[in-house]
Order: C-alpha cells, then sequence, then structure tokens
C-alpha cells in the first residue's frame, strides 16, 4: 500500500469565505464561527454526474417519436416527453443544447397526463459507457442492487428511469449514468451506460497547514487501490471539518476534486490572524475611549498570534487571561475578515476597572464570631463556651476590636503592575505592609513575577511561648523587607525564589523588650533582644485543578546565611500535600503535613502544632512544639442545604520526639505533650472570603473545643 509518498501537503494563498458578520468571542458565552460552516455534500458531486447526462433530453424523445412513427403497435402515446433525464441510442449523439421547455397553459394537463404513460421494458442491463460489460461485476452489482423500478419485464414512466439513474448515482460509484433505449425484435431493451470513479491513488491537499498529515493519511489510508466512492469522501471530509471545530479552529474543506490519474484534490481554507488590535471602551457609554493601560501590556498576555490559525478556544482563554490580570472590567474579542487576504483581524475590547481604591472599615468577621460565641453561651451554656478562644485562618487570635486600612494601585504605570499599602490594628497584634509587584517583568518571555515586600508586624507569640502567667501578653515585633521571583515552569507547577532579610525580638505586653518568658526560656537564638536573618527562600507549588478540594502539593525551603557573624544559619525544610476525592455526593480530603529545622533559630520560628488548621480540639500550638512535626488529617464532606455542607473530620500531629531541642525547651516547660489527636464534626458555609468553617472537636483527654476558620484548611 502506498504510504507518505502518495500524499503531498502544499500551501497556498487562499480566498476564505468570511462572513461579513461581526461575531463576538465573550468571557460570558460562546461565540459563532467567523464564517459559515461549510458542509461537503455527496449531492454536489452526484448532481455534478447528473448533469452531464442532461444534454440527452431532447435526444431520448426523439429517439422514442421516431421509434413510434416506425413501429406504431409498441407506443400508445408520446411517452416521456418531459423528462430531465433521456433515454437515447448509442449511436447517436446527444445535443448540448437541446432543452424541453416545460408546458404551459392547455398543454399542462396533457403533460401531465403524458408522465405518468407508462411503456413496456423487456430487459435492463447496466453496461460501460460504449455498452459493453463492465470489468468489475462488484460495481455492476452495486448498481443493479441500486434500481428498484426498473426491472425486465416491467412499464415504466420516465419519472421511475430517472428516480432510478439518481440511485445509481447515489450509490456513490460512478461519475455518470446514462439510461439508453434500444428498440429489438423482443422489445425494448433498457440500458443504463454508467462510468465507474477511478480508483484512488494519492492525494493533493492544498493550504492545510495546521492539519496534521497523519490524521489526512490515516482517513485515506483504507482507499488505496479502491474506487472512489463519494459518500465514503463525504464521511472523510465531514472528519477534517469536525477535527477543526473540536480544537475551535477557523478552518475548513472549500474543495474538492478527483483528478486525472485517480488523485483527489483537497482544497483546505485556513484563516490566518493578521492583526491584534486593542480597543477601549467607556464604562458607561460603551463608546471608544483612551486607556490608561499600555497595549502592549495587554498584548503580551495573548497566547494568539500573528500568522496562526485563529482558535475560538484559544481566543477564550486569552479573554480569561486578561480578566485575571484584576484590572479589566469586561474583555471580549471580535473576528473581522481581512479584506480579501483570506485571513482575519482580532479587536479586543476592554474596560477598564477604577484600578485605586483605598478604604477603612471595621472587621465584620469579629462581629460575626461574636455573635456566634453569644448564641453558643446561650445554646449550650457558660461552662461550654467559656474560654473558647476562636481564631482565624492565620492563627491570630481574635480579640477585642480591629481596624483595617488599605490602598491599592492594580495597574501602576498602565503596565499591570499592582502597589498594595495595608495597616491592621487590633489591641494586641499589628501589620503594616508595603507590598508592590510586576506580575510579568518586561523582556522576560518566561512570565517571571517580581514581588518587593516591606512589613512591619506584631504577633501574639503564644503558639510557641504560650500565655505567660497573670494573662500578660508576650508579642513577637518583626520587621521584614525582601523580594521574591516566581514563574511557572511546567503545567500545574510553579515556583518562588527570593531573598529576605528579617529583624525580630519578643515584648511584653508594655512593648519592653524582652529575651526571656516566665519560665526562663530564651526568646532570641543570638542571646540579644533580636535576632537578624538573612533567608534565602525556594518553593516550589503543583496544584491540580485549581479547586482548593483538589490535590496539592507545596515544598518550601529557608536557607539562613550568615553573612555577618551574629546573623543565624540554620536550614528549615517544610512540606504539604493534599488530596480530594469524589464518591457520590461526598467528597473525601486528605492532607499531610511536616517538616524540620537544622541549625541556630530563633525559638519562637519552631513548628507549632495543635488548633484549627493542625491538631483540631486543641488549641494553637497545645500539642507541641518543636525542631520537626508531621500532622496528618482525614475528612468526609457531605451537602446539607443548599450553600451548607457538613463534615466529619479526624486529626493526628507529633513533634517526632523534637521538642526538648528547641533552644530553652518551651513546650517542655508548658507540658506540653508533644503528640495529640482530635476528632469532630463541623460545618461549611460559602462566603465572598471563601468557607465559613465552625467545628466542634474533642481531643485525645477527652476535651472538646469550638473552631472557626475562615477559607479552606492549610
Amino acid at each position: 500500500m502506498p504510504k507518505n509518498d502518495t500524499v503531498r501537503f502544499t500551501s497556498s494563498s487562499l480566498r476564505i469565505p468570511l462572513s461579513p458578520l461581526s461575531h463576538h468571542h465573550h468571557h460570558r458565552k460562546e461565540s459563532p464561527p467567523l464564517f459559515p460552516t461549510f458542509q461537503f455534500n455527496p449531492q454536489t458531486l452526484i448532481s455534478s454526474a447528473l448533469a452531464r447526462t442532461k444534454s440527452t433530453i431532447d435526444q431520448f424523445v426523439k429517439n422514442f417519436n421516431s421509434q413510434k412513427r416506425t413501429h406504431p403497435f409498441l407506443f400508445k402515446s408520446s411517452l416521456l416527453c418531459s423528462a430531465s433525464l433521456a433515454l437515447t441510442k448509442p449511436d447517436e449523439p446527444a445535443s448540448s443544447d437541446a432543452v424541453v421547455a416545460q408546458p404551459k397553459g392547455g398543454h399542462a394537463a396533457a403533460a401531465g397526463r403524458h408522465e405518468e404513460e407508462r411503456v413496456l421494458i423487456s430487459e435492463v442491463f447496466v453496461r460501460n459507457k460504449d455498452g459493453e460489460e463492465l470489468e468489475r461485476k462488484d460495481l455492476e452489482n452495486e448498481a443493479v442492487a441500486a434500481l428498484k423500478a426498473c426491472r425486465p419485464n416491467s412499464a415504466l414512466t420516465v419519472r421511475e428511469v430517472q428516480e432510478d439513474v439518481h440511485r445509481i448515482i447515489s450509490s456513490g460509484y460512478f461519475c455518470s449514468c446514462m439510461p439508453v433505449a434500444i428498440d429489438t425484435r423482443d422489445g425494448i431493451r433498457l440500458v443504463f451506460q454508467v462510468e465507474p470513479n477511478q480508483e484512488f491513488q494519492g492525494l493533493v491537499c492544498e493550504g492545510a497547514n495546521v492539519l496534521p498529515a497523519k490524521f489526512i493519511e490515516d482517513s485515506f489510508r483504507d482507499g488505496y487501490g479502491k474506487v472512489v466512492n463519494i459518500r465514503r469522501l463525504d464521511e472523510v471530509i465531514d472528519s477534517i471539518n469536525g477535527w477543526y471545530m473540536e480544537r475551535g479552529l477557523f478552518g475548513l474543506v472549500s474543495g474538492v476534486e478527483i483528478l486525472s490519474g485517480g488523485v483527489v484534490r483537497l482544497q483546505v481554507s485556513e484563516a490566518e490572524v493578521n492583526n491584534i488590535s486593542i480597543r477601549f471602551l467607556d464604562r458607561k457609554t460603551g463608546e471608544p475611549t483612551v486607556g490608561k493601560t499600555k497595549p502592549e501590556t495587554i498584548l503580551r498576555q495573548l497566547t494568539t498570534k500573528k500568522g496562526q490559525v485563529y482558535s475560538m478556544l484559544q481566543g477564550k482563554r486569552d479573554v480569561d487571561t486578561v480578566l485575571t490580570m484584576g484590572i479589566m472590567e469586561d474583555v471580549s474579542i471580535i473576528p473581522q475578515p481581512a479584506g480579501d487576504t483570506g485571513k482575519v483581524d482580532l479587536t479586543m475590547n476592554v474596560v477598564e476597572r477604577d484600578n485605586k481604591w483605598p478604604f477603612i472599615r471595621t472587621d465584620w468577621e469579629v462581629i460575626v464570631l461574636l455573635n456566634i460565641i453569644g448564641l453558643l453561651k446561650q445554646q449550650l451554656g457558660d461552662e461550654l463556651a467559656q474560654n473558647q478562644e476562636v481564631r482565624l485562618e492565620h492563627n491570630r487570635t481574635i480579640s477585642g476590636w480591629k481596624i483595617s486600612f488599605a490602598y491599592s494601585h492594580r495597574n501602576v504605570f498602565g503596565r499591570n503592575q499592582k502597589l498594595n499599602v495595608s495597616l491592621e490594628r487590633g489591641q494586641i497584634d499589628s501589620i503594616f505592609r508595603i507590598n508592590y509587584t510586576d506580575p510579568w517583568i518586561e523582556g522576560d518571555d518566561k512570565r517571571t513575577l517580581r514581588s518587593i515586600m516591606i512589613q512591619n508586624s506584631r504577633t501574639p507569640g503564644t503558639l510557641v511561648h504560650g500565655n505567660q502567667p497573670g494573662d500578660t501578653n508576650l508579642t513577637i515585633g518583626r520587621v521584614t523587607a525582601g523580594i521574591e521571583f516566581s514563574r511557572p515552569f511546567r503545567p500545574k507547577w510553579s515556583g518562588t525564589a527570593g531573598l529576605i532579610f528579617q529583624y525580630a525580638g519578643a515584648r511584653d505586653d508594655k512593648g519592653n523588650p524582652i529575651i526571656k518568658d516566665f519560665y526562663s526560656s530564651p526568646l532570641t537564638a543570638s542571646g540579644n533582644t533580636h535576632d537578624d536573618t538573612l533567608l534565602a527562600k525556594f518553593e516550589s507549588v503543583y496544584t491540580g485543578s485549581g479547586d482548593p478540594g483538589s490535590s496539592m502539593f507545596v515544598f518550601n525551603m529557608e536557607q539562613g546565611l550568615p553573612i555577618l557573624p551574629e546573623w543565624l544559619f540554620f536550614n528549615r525544610l517544610n512540606a504539604r500535600a493534599r488530596k480530594g476525592l469524589d464518591i457520590g455526593p461526598l467528597h473525601f480530603l486528605l492532607s499531610f503535613s511536616g517538616g524540620h529545622v537544622v541549625g541556630n533559630f530563633s525559638p519562637h520560628e519552631a513548628f507549632a502544632i495543635g488548633g484549627t488548621n493542625s491538631v483540631r480540639g486543641y488549641e494553637e500550638g497545645a500539642v507541641g512544639s518543636g525542631r520537626s512535626y508531621a500532622v496528618g488529617s482525614g475528612e468526609i464532606a457531605f451537602p446539607l442545604l443548599g450553600p451548607v455542607e457538613g463534615a466529619v473530620f479526624a486529626d493526628y500531629g507529633t513533634d517526632l520526639g523534637s521538642g526538648p531541642t528547641v533552644p530553652g525547651d518551651p513546650a517542655g516547660a508548658r507540658l506540653k505533650p508533644g503528640s495529640g489527636y482530635g476528632y469532630g464534626f463541623g460545618m461549611r458555609v460559602d462566603s465572598p472570603l471563601g468557607p465559613l468553617r465552625l467545628e466542634y472537636a474533642f481531643n485525645d483527654k477527652k476535651a472538646g473545643r469550638f473552631h472557626f476558620g475562615v477559607g479552606h484548611r492549610n
């Protein structure tokens, strides 16, 4: 069987029949194709074959009228006087310009009667165009099998003969069919003179630049050496058009022709992208306006490039990508014909957001939490609800009031660069942060993100060192500055590398620096009032579908660099993994986290075990504080009512016996067990901030505790 040698692909400049109407690719709905879908119909070639016999229409009538005058006993009427196909003697040429006029007026009724008159046919044969037997009996059998009305010793009308001619052509094996009536001594012999299609010997495909050669080869592989069947050819063309449609590509088979020698010529039309332009629209009027974003900042986000065959699916992904920049309110793509070039011009309409906004607010989550605590006290009694500390996702104890101020500009310099300035102030903790982010460094082709951060924070030190006697508070103050670079390096994988400097120390509730806690455990590694650390950071993240309940893996490494003698030198490794699985209405979630620190590090940086995002049933950090840790968790969530879900869970955590190796052994001084487990049940409610999680858990000491979290569990 001939292989690749018979398949030849060529590119040519084609005029693509583009639609004059504009069609939009919008992020809210699917868009219709730019140009009408070309449906190859076998009737196109079939009709062409039938047209080759049209010239014999008058000849058939003349022949039969002549035979009627010669043998009047054979005819009772002028048979087939208005046939669209004609019967002729094989030795008489057909008149190419003869056309049978349709009857008018009073002749119409007579013509109608004549059409229904029948003539007796004694024999029916299928022959080639020279009147000889076909070389291939299988093709003769195909033609005979297609006949329905034309049988030996049957009385036929012109309409019935015409319908059988159509049936032979429609079988797909023949390019022409001419019925011929021959007068014999035994009666009228009806011969269908057919011309079979050629045997398929090769393929020429023009204009197919993105269609894989192997796809074409596989589509025609079974046809080599066989007579071309028009219907089979139609199926192949449908499969080619389907390949383009499945991929959202602007391409189709626009022409097909069977050349001499059995070579099939396919003409494929593919609409390439000519130009891509950005048009800014006013938010209120929808009219074109001047944008603040630089067009090149948007264009470099697009995967659709000039010269590519336009893909609607790729265009939709580009719309989604521009929307995720966070600076656009609405995005759509309009493809239009690029003159007579057979290409398309793309116009991306964008509506910009108001990209800078300040706000001041009180933390409404606190109000919600306090109301929940109040209801718990009313329903369950003060003994159950007392001393229940409710903590946020970031493990900060909520106490009293908290006020926030933030200023954000999401499109600095019109380059999608973001500036965030925020201040949160509570009775115990506070954080002031300035963050400048460039989502895509100019001139970089790897989509590298750069983030520069300065932060001054004060957080409770209870995770490791616990509350001091007399309800005095110990807080950890940190001044941090650093730069980080992030980029995707494989599908679903991304990496981050950075350099961060941290100045950290402990203070009492009056704000005075301290170096030891109540139990004389050191609060710094250097013995000074603060520790200086320069961290080299590396993090690799894998995300599955992007759903927070799907598979996830995070590996993090921090290396302390002792550039100066007093700077800390240590290495910290940390890993988290999560796997979700849906079985019917149930969602199973397994998670694991673990880590280890080697070297001289600040005691308050030890791994804290226990709490809302660790082992539920315990207070934050109440299980242990160690150089090493491991925590495993299993959950089963199930729908309850609308956005409310129920869940049952079990957690286990341990410091792997590393608690005493932390400087000062703060866990041993507070009699933390070092390992423990918890189990319980809870509810989840969707909110703009993520799921609100209210859970009740028992620990291995049979003590119960409420937990409240915002967002998915880490």
